[in-house]
């Protein structure tokens, strides 16, 4: 809920989710992740029968997700090796701002810096 006045929910990424649904065509597929088991079917009652990732609002339940979500039989990290590639991401953030001279990550640059460096660190951390 937006805590000014009035106090309303935002509802961008159900929308968002409506349209990948509504436009959907067999080139691409959809995932829904949530934080709270069972609450989509509450809060987004027409995805019932949908399957739901429930990352638990953690970082590694995120990466856990992802896991279940996007199995293939070429490289996949581990939610071991994507919390070390996240740490570096961490460790290297401030510095790549500071050298994009931006303020927050929604930045072409940034993204693309960032872009770089995880696939840098998945290429030594992740076998094919």
């Amino acid at each position: 809920m937006d805590r000014n006045a009035p106090r309303t929910p935002r509802f961008n990424m159900p929308f968002e989710l409506g349209l990948t649904v509504g436009l959907g065509n067999s080139k691409h597929s959809w995932i829904v992740c949530e934080t709270v088991r069972r609450r989509i079917n509450k809060s987004l009652s027409d995805l019932d029968g949908t399957d739901v990732y429930i990352h638990g609002g953690t970082v590694r339940g995120v990466f856990r997700e992802l896991c279940n979500a996007f199995v293939r039989n070429r490289r996949q990290p581990s939610v071991v090796q994507m919390m070390q590639i996240y740490r570096i991401l961490r460790s290297n953030f401030t510095g790549i701002l500071q050298k994009a001279g931006a303020r927050d990550p929604f930045n072409a640059r940034v993204f693309l810096d960032l872009c770089v460096l995880a696939s840098a660190a998945a290429d030594k951390l992740v076998s094919p």
